[in-house]
């Protein structure tokens, strides 16, 4: 299967690595600026900057991974190509106006816009309690203060001095979502596997005695109680990413071929 890739940086290039001794061959690469060079590009694989070349390029799915801004050109455009799209930085959906836009080229050009689970676990089960009813949703994000360096939580707690863990931000997944983009996509993940954006509670901690990205969920409604916690290595090279992220990236798009999918 052909695919497209938009982002080279650490969550793409591991994404690479990771289907190197698959059936996928990564048909084009989307980047800034094509004339620079690239390292550890798979061999035949374009450097592209244009959406509209996306449709030269004959593929089924292209993966996003390359930040919030990238989302919605990109994303219409694969659509619109007939090629299904697959969310890493599901922060931007945090603007209702862009989801349903994307949701109504998905329909139209009958492919599927698919929000990968990322840094997550547990997001299934969530998403299938919504079939009978969730009433509460918290989701937890725990990091070492240097995972929040060149945020606003520079400016809304110390980050070079702590001495316990402090929760410097709380709000619902669309305001922390939009807040934090690089740092809390996965806000607007749960939010959309479960109870909306306005009314999903997301709460923001540094703990100076951490060495992971923690994810700590909770819900509870009529079917009954989820609680789930994950701790995250963080990719190399980028601490404010976790490399499940990465991970989880790959094996959405690895099930696209694979004979049996979990």
């Amino acid at each position: 299967m052909r695919i497209g890739l938009i982002g080279w940086g650490a969550i793409g290039q591991t994404v690479a690595r990771l289907l190197e001794d698959s059936p996928i061959e990564i048909a084009f690469v989307a980047v800034n600026n094509p004339e620079r060079a690239r390292s550890g590009l798979p061999a035949g694989t374009t450097l592209i900057a244009d959406p509209a070349e996306i449709v030269g390029h004959d593929v089924r799915l292209v993966a996003e991974a390359a930040g919030r801004d990238s989302v919605e050109p990109w994303g219409q455009a694969s659509l619109q190509s007939g090629a299904d799209f697959i969310v890493s930085s599901v922060s931007a959906l945090a603007d209702p106006a862009l989801l349903e836009a994307l949701r109504a080229s998905a329909i139209r050009h009958q492919c599927q816009l698919e929000i990968q689970t990322g840094a997550l676990g547990g997001i299934d089960a969530l998403a299938g309690a919504m079939r009978m009813g969730v009433d509460s949703v918290e989701h937890r994000i725990v990091k070492p203060p240097r995972a929040w360096r060149s945020t606003p939580a520079e400016h809304l707690c110390d980050l070079e001095h702590l001495s316990e863990p402090i929760t410097f931000f709380q709000d619902s997944a669309a305001a922390t979502a939009t807040a934090f983009p690089k740092n809390a996509n996965v806000a607007m993940t749960t939010a959309l596997a479960g109870i909306g954006p306005d009314r999903t509670i997301i709460s923001l901690v540094a703990d100076p005695d951490s060495t992971t990205n923690r994810h700590e969920i909770s819900a509870s409604g009529a079917f009954g109680a989820l609680d789930v916690v994950i701790a995250n290595n963080p990719l190399p090279g980028n601490p404010k990413t976790s490399a499940m992220a990465a991970l989880n990236l790959a094996r959405a798009i690895q099930n696209r071929v694979n004979p049996v999918i979990i």
